[in-house]
């Protein structure tokens, strides 16, 4: 079983961690520790008018588990924790601005912090337009340590007819970067 941790920060798009948890849920052969910052609350609410807790509500949700976001004791904080990638989907530039730092002070920034000095993948769907010099230079900073910079950036030419196709297109990449089969992937032909 692979063991993902998905981590939703305040960044406009939580529409993409919605896709992303739905289509990891169906899969039986990965569990999911997941993590929403308050931002990520207050935005995901804004965004499609339900809180964390509702949306989950409605998935297969016994791969999962949510954590609080303040609880730097949970298991997955530790290196020893047996964890097989990360996403954080969407990710604000001050997330990744952390990140490249490494600071540690919530969850979300610990396990970052954790999953790339255990040379594991990490996906950051960074969220931001335009992007400041600061922010690539972070971004620099982070790939250059293994980390992978998704950006939601659509792909047309599996001719997109909904704002959820244009969605998944994103979660697509996601999927194929965590190496995570999926029949549902649209690809170029």
């Amino acid at each position: 079983m692979k063991r993902i941790i998905v981590a939703v920060t305040g960044a406009t798009g939580s529409v993409y961690a919605l896709h992303l948890l739905q289509r990891l849920c169906q899969m039986e052969e990965v569990f999911v520790h997941l993590v929403v910052s308050p931002w990520g609350e207050r935005v995901m609410l804004e965004e499609t008018g339900k809180t964390v807790r509702e949306w989950l509500s409605g998935l297969p949700n016994d791969n999962l588990f949510l954590y609080e976001h303040a609880d730097l004791g949970a298991p997955i904080a530790s290196g020893s924790y047996p964890i097989d990638a990360m996403v954080v989907i969407p990710c604000t530039m001050g997330s990744l601005g952390a990140i490249a730092c490494g600071l540690s002070a919530n969850l979300i920034e610990r396990c970052a912090s954790v999953t790339l000095k255990e040379k594991r993948p990490l996906i950051l769907v960074a969220r931001e337009t335009p992007l400041s010099s600061l922010h690539l230079q972070n971004m620099l900073t982070l790939s250059n340590v293994g980390a992978m910079i998704l950006p939601p950036v659509p792909t047309f030419y599996c001719h997109p007819k909904t704002v959820d196709d244009i969605v998944d297109s994103t979660v697509d990449r996601v999927l194929d970067s965590l190496r995570l089969a999926d029949t549902k992937i649209k690809r170029w032909k």
